[in-house]
């Protein structure tokens, strides 16, 4: 049977294709013109020319960038850090998500402990009170001033939640009737199961790492120890006093780049993990979403 299209459809799918690719284009098309003048010379950049295709083709500031220890030291200290923090979310997320999930006749002090993350979660004790708990552990100035405050998304958590709360009550009693405790059954059962939500919710966990660059600016005092949105923002904001510190010449440097392809170079290259990783889990994304947000 043919399903009768009617002109206001039409006209409706039009604009909406063309609002899809009016989106589309607004978040592409400023990671073009960054691709652009990282690899254009500083006499077309500085002229204003540079839009969407390089002029006077020069891999100087990648070389720079390259060439520069400071950025590779940050970028080596974010790629620990997504590695432990995401690591340190997800198996927080799983051991929380999989208790909270079963009902109050099962698990008696659900609601207590559901009540004690949502609090967590729509208020904070502040700044002060949070930089001196980091400081009486002992964490400032190491990895674990990054990866422990922050290491149960609630967010996440919930997502995570209610993703195994949709999944059939009977896959978890078939295997306790044969025998199986609740880590084999989270383990063996559940957690091949829960992919696209656990890819949904790592995907969250390693953006919020990779792009953070507060809490390297606030608990990191060397900067040895800034991850590399840290370092980029400083970039950002004193890029010649940092060219100037790289025993690089300066004014050779100048000539061959500025300090606007120099950052352009730097911060596309702090994208490059994020456009590597988000094809391999977009298509485990919506279902993982979604499904995760069916139920309170």
């Amino acid at each position: 049977m043919t399903k009768l299209v009617t002109r206001g459809q039409r006209v409706f799918s039009v604009f909406n294709y063309i609002f899809i690719v009016g989106v589309c284009l607004t978040c592409f098309l400023p990671l073009l013109n960054t691709l652009a003048v990282s690899f254009s010379s500083p006499a077309y950049v500085a002229s204003g020319t540079v839009y969407f295709i390089p002029k006077g083709f020069t891999t100087m500031a990648y070389e720079f960038a390259i060439s520069n220890g400071k950025f590779l030291q940050a970028f080596k200290v974010s790629v620990i850090r997504c590695a432990l923090g995401v690591s340190i979310n997800l198996f927080m997320m799983v051991t929380t998500a999989y208790p909270l999930s079963k009902t109050r006749e099962r698990f008696g002090a659900r609601n207590i402990y559901m009540t004690f993350y949502i609090i967590t979660m729509l208020f904070g004790g502040g700044l002060i009170p949070y930089y001196i708990l980091v400081n009486r552990l002992g964490l400032l100035n190491s990895i674990w001033a990054l990866v422990l405050p922050l290491s149960c998304p609630v967010y996440s958590m919930v997502i995570l939640m209610n993703f195994i709360r949709n999944l059939p009550s009977e896959l978890e009693e078939a295997a306790m009737i044969d025998g199986a405790g609740h880590l084999r059954v989270l383990v063996d059962i559940l957690l091949p199961v829960v992919k696209p939500s656990l890819a949904t919710v790592g995907l969250f966990a390693f953006v919020n790492h990779w792009n953070d660059w507060f809490t390297g600016a606030l608990f990191m005092h060397n900067p040895e120890n800034y991850p590399l949105q840290t370092y980029l923002q400083t970039l950002l904001t004193n890029f010649r006093d940092m060219i100037r510190q790289s025993g690089s010449d300066y004014y050779l440097l100048l000539a061959r780049m500025n300090e606007q392809t120099g950052r352009a170079a730097q911060l596309f290259l702090g994208l490059v993990p994020m456009l590597v990783i988000y094809p391999f889990v977009q298509r485990y994304f919506t279902t993982g979403l979604v499904m995760g947000s069916v139920k309170g």
